[in-house]
C-alpha cells in the first residue's frame, strides 16, 4: 500500500481526545460540589 493510513491516525486522535475530554469533564465534576452547579443552571 503505497497510501498512508490516515485514517487511522484521525481515530487514534479522536479516541484520545475522547478519553482525555471525559476524564477530566468526570474529575470536575467530582471535585466541583453538585448544590452549586444545580444553582447556576435555573
Amino acid at each position: 500500500m503505497r497510501r498512508k493510513p490516515d485514517w487511522l491516525w484521525v481515530i487514534v486522535i479522536m479516541f484520545g481526545l475522547g478519553v482525555v475530554t471525559t476524564g477530566y469533564t468526570q474529575s470536575f465534576i467530582e471535585h466541583s460540589p453538585a448544590p452549586e452547579v444545580i444553582r447556576m443552571v435555573p
